[in-house]
């Protein structure tokens, strides 16, 4: 089962299975584990779906046996990544962490997506259970979009994190150039001109990031390849990509399984990557919601746990719990 909507649509979609084309993708962080919904993507008629029951009592039970990082364990953890951010000169590593909430009877997670799609209009919104995993999430990041009639290829740098009242510190400023950069030097292997707009606000419900975006135009046999040479970009993972990736694995109390990795939608006229960020496993007896950021020389741990908080907000506030 998968339901979706597209950023700014509110048709509701699923995958009828009928084809053995590809439809939705989920790829894990590491990319070593995808789970596919093949077929035709279709609509769903919202009234119907609206008289659907999903809730959480055909899932799983959580066996994982984690137990959540403490702010203190979280702060103390951070304080060793700021050492190791500083010892090798790095401008920036991502730390992630689970928050797993259990304090609930049943959850509609049918009204929890209708809240989740009314919250985000300008992100892919997601609800799938495979049977193995069930997974829900929203976010707006585009790790590339191509249009297949006219080859353009766009994409995103997004970074940097505040509530949306808030002025920009020069610590989110730092943050986002890397981004940037990266993809700016990754565009320039397949394409010698390249757009680039200035960076501006970004709103995702109750924050805000620092959004720069590109477009050129590519080769289609080249789109594979500059997704994987994409992802993960230094915005879910740091720079540079494998030192970050070796401290991720070394630090982070937790797998990231699908959390910071990436979904594909193929439709007839175009193939769309997201990044899959504001996002939570779905348990019946438990929800892991997963929420990061990206720690500089200049990150306060206890800054960041509250950060955190904000972003595990975006799930956490839409859940309908009995």
């Amino acid at each position: 089962m998968i339901y979706f909507k597209l950023p700014f649509d509110e048709a509701l979609h699923s995958v009828d299975k009928e084809a053995h084309k590809n439809a939705v993708n989920f790829y894990s962080y590491n990319s070593l584990t995808q789970v596919n919904f093949n077929g035709n993507i279709i609509k769903v008629d919202q009234e119907e779906f609206n008289t659907a029951t999903i809730t959480g009592e055909s899932l799983i039970n959580d066996n994982t046996r984690f137990t959540a990082e403490t702010k203190e364990e979280y702060c103390n953890t951070l304080q060793q990544l700021i050492h190791v951010i500083k010892e090798n000169d790095l401008p920036k590593l991502v730390y992630s962490r689970r928050k797993i909430f259990k304090d609930f009877n049943i959850i509609d997670y049918k009204d929890s997506f209708n809240n989740l799609c009314q919250s985000y209009p300008n992100a892919f919104r997601y609800l799938f259970n495979d049977g193995e995993n069930a997974w829900m999430g929203a976010f707006s990041e585009v790790l590339g979009k191509f249009n297949k009639a006219t080859h353009e290829f766009e994409t995103m740098a997004l970074a940097g994190t505040l509530p949306v009242l808030e002025e920009w510190s020069e610590k989110e400023i730092e943050e986002q150039k890397p981004v940037t950069s990266y993809i700016q030097n990754i565009l320039k292997n397949y394409s010698v001109q390249i757009e680039q707009s200035q960076t501006y606000d970004h709103i995702s419900g109750n924050i805000k990031h620092l959004r720069t975006d590109f477009k050129t135009i590519i080769k289609p046999e080249d789109l594979d390849r500059i997704i994987k040479d994409l992802h993960p970009t230094p915005a879910v993972c740091g720079i540079p990509k494998d030192f970050c990736n070796e401290n991720i694995r070394k630090y982070e109390k937790f797998p990231r399984e699908f959390y910071a990795g990436y979904i594909k939608v193929e439709t007839e006229e175009s193939v769309l990557y997201f990044v899959n960020l504001r996002c939570a496993r779905l348990y019946k007896d438990s929800v892991h919601i997963f929420v990061g950021g990206g720690i500089t020389a200049q990150s306060n741990p206890e800054k960041e746990w509250i950060e955190t908080e904000l972003k595990s907000e975006a799930i956490l506030k839409n859940l309908v719990i009995s």
